[in-house]
């Protein structure tokens, strides 16, 4: 028994390196991110430090279960010098898993505001991986480094703490103190990965991290990244909500539009452009509240001026894969990407659809290798007919390396093709060039001044296309009988305070831009989101006939509204108030238009949330999370 306690022994103290390690990244995490927390302090960095150890002994545990039980397990081979080498091997490259992704989001976490889940291998099918992979480490040398001395000392303080020497025989005492050993150490492991002893004690999840944060920001430093990823390695399908009866959730909320016009469809042109990266923060027009800011967006600022531009406009994302259902199909991607869920093969009428069945032709383009990201494959069930990528484009010669084709090259590619086509056509483009790595294409480097961020140079790059491609359509037939919608797929890198905040973090321009047509020029503030582009559109369109859209629709939409999901958290903004919504109680309260920052939250002073509102977002939730898990995306799905 003594040999079996003493094993026992060293692994604590191996697992201990641990535990010093993963507070030591949350502090570096912390550091480097520390222009998103201005709030935090001392007092609650312990708390949130205190709060990570329980996610960090779940996520420990996740990656040493084998470990534990093999090295535990009692064999009579286990002195043997081959199998404790593979124990050895086993443990330092597990952990050094770890380490590595939990350092990755140190920096990733700037892009998406959260922590890395199972989406981050979505990534690694794209066909440039490589030189992403070795731009990464150039960009951002130092974190490997750390990862180095990281797992340096792992195997140091691994080789430090010796294995008990073996002194009793193997008879049935040496079998039986070891499994008794091991059955109450994996006991007390399932426990940990659990999250409590009690049998109602549900598996300790991510919304748990709330407990120890005054702000959804703040889950990222309580949580770690094995602990995220190997949570959502199984997609979890939604429970069903029940909140209402049916009857009264469609009368608070029902996502099942009507449209009726008294006058003949309008054959316009549609074209949807979604700029990768574009915040609003990066626009000068937009924030001419903020003394002597110009922005970084000049012919856009300029279209914006001649254009139904929304002031308060929002994405529905952090993400690429977000932005593509809510802008194509009004369907936003809450608590998980809808194409990466169990849904996502869900029955849909998305926009493409929509108008193909009115007699308009269906084109997607994006300069990226055909395949990237899995576009092809929604564009498919959100009813675009042709996809035009980097095979169609044709000149690899052009592709920049990292993600596709430069934006420049591209938008002219498909204003040429757009040429050939039929009227009336919809077509929508994802542009690529202001993505990580940031960087200009050859014959650009020296063009564009840039700003503060490495961003900003590549965002003038991208502006500077847009006003090429526009320069280049206007001269072409089709031009002036052409809607352009210009948005975003989400934010990224941020600069000015006014915009370190959830909402800031989500707020873009939606543009809806008609050459001549100066009736609709306008500055408008009326809250607006990604999920709405598809029914106001159809509204512009004159169409008649039911959609289903969670989006508003401008016309019987009396209280326009904002619904997203932060860091475990549902958030709803109606006329000036954002509430937050967790663990089935409202946690946050905020005027966001005066407090962007979100500093005072009312909750705390005993204001309770508007109840319009509460039932509001409750029958958003009911309606979103039922309708997904029974297929029922469609208007005719009742």
């Amino acid at each position: 028994m003594k040999y079996s306690l003493q094993k026992l022994i060293v692994l604590i103290k191996r697992l201990g390196i641990l535990f010093v390690l993963y507070q030591l990244m949350r502090l570096v995490f912390f550091g480097y991110n520390r222009h998103h927390y201005p709030d935090v302090g001392i007092a609650d960095m312990l708390r949130m430090m205190e709060g990570g150890l329980r996610f960090d002994l779940t996520g420990l545990l996740y990656l040493n279960l084998l470990y534990i039980f093999l090295y535990l397990l009692p064999l009579p081979f286990e002195k043997h010098k081959a199998y404790r080498k593979f124990l050895f091997g086993l443990f330092l490259v597990t952990n050094a898993l770890g380490i590595a992704f939990n350092l990755i989001d140190i920096f990733y976490f700037d892009y998406v505001l959260k922590r890395s889940t199972v989406e981050i291998f979505m990534f690694t099918g794209e066909k440039n991986m490589s030189n992403l992979l070795i731009q990464f480490i150039k960009d951002f040398w130092w974190g490997f480094l750390l990862f180095g001395v990281f797992v340096y000392l792992i195997y140091r303080w691994y080789l430090r703490v010796e294995d008990p020497s073996f002194s009793e025989r193997f008879n049935y005492k040496y079998y039986l103190s070891g499994l008794v050993v091991l059955l109450i150490t994996l006991y007390f492991s399932i426990v940990g990965i659990r999250g409590g002893f009690t049998r109602d004690t549900r598996p300790i999840n991510m919304n748990n991290a709330g407990a120890y944060i005054n702000k959804p920001l703040e889950m990222a430093i309580v949580l770690n990244t094995p602990f995220t990823i190997i949570r959502t390695l199984k997609k979890q399908a939604f429970k069903p909500v029940h909140y209402f009866s049916d009857a009264e959730v469609a009368k608070i909320f029902n996502p099942v539009k009507e449209f009726k016009s008294d006058t003949s469809m309008t054959k316009k042109n549609v074209m949807i452009i979604i700029i990768e990266s574009f915040a609003k923060e990066y626009t000068g027009v937009l924030n001419k509240d903020i003394p002597g800011y110009k922005g970084y967006t000049p012919f856009l600022d300029s279209l914006m001026l001649h254009s139904h531009t929304f002031t308060n406009a929002y994405a529905n994302g952090r993400k690429s894969i977000d932005a593509m259902p809510s802008i194509l199909t009004s369907i936003p991607s809450l608590v998980q990407p809808y194409v990466l869920s169990p849904y996502g093969t869900n029955k849909l009428l998305g926009l493409g659809k929509i108008l193909k069945q009115r007699g308009y032709k269906t084109a997607f383009f994006h300069g990226a290798p055909n395949g990237s990201m899995g576009f092809d494959a929604f564009v498919n069930l959100a009813g675009f007919d042709e996809y035009y990528g980097m095979d169609e484009y044709g000149n690899k010669a052009d592709f920049d390396g990292y993600w596709g084709i430069p934006d420049d090259k591209f938008l002219q590619y498909m204003a040429k093709t757009l040429d050939t086509f039929k009227q009336p056509f919809v077509s929508t483009v994802f542009t690529l060039s202001s993505h990580h790595p940031f960087r200009l294409p050859k014959g650009f480097r020296d063009k564009f001044k840039g700003g503060p961020l490495e961003i900003h140079k590549v965002v003038q790059y991208m502006d500077y296309s847009m006003r090429h491609f526009f320069k280049t359509a206007s001269k072409m037939p089709w031009f002036k009988n052409t809607i352009f919608i210009i948005s975003a797929d989400h934010c990224n890198q941020s600069y000015l305070p006014q915009y370190n905040s959830t909402v800031g973090s989500h707020a873009i321009p939606i543009i809806f831009y008609e050459p001549g047509n100066t009736k609709e020029v306008k500055m408008d503030s009326t809250l607006t989101q990604q999920i709405d582009i598809m029914p106001r559109l159809l509204r512009k369109l004159n169409y008649t006939g039911k959609i289903l859209t969670f989006g508003n629709d401008p016309k019987t939409e009396k209280h326009p509204f904002v619904v997203n999901y932060s860091g475990g958290t549902w958030e709803y903004m109606q006329g000036d108030t954002l509430m937050q919504f967790r663990n089935e109680k409202v946690t946050g309260l905020y005027n966001y238009k005066k407090d962007r920052l979100l500093k005072n939250n009312l909750v705390k002073q005993q204001v309770k949330a508007p109840d319009f509102m509460l039932k509001r977002l409750k029958a958003f939730i009911q309606q979103y999370k039922n309708r997904l898990i029974e297929n029922r995306l469609t208007p005719d799905d009742h």
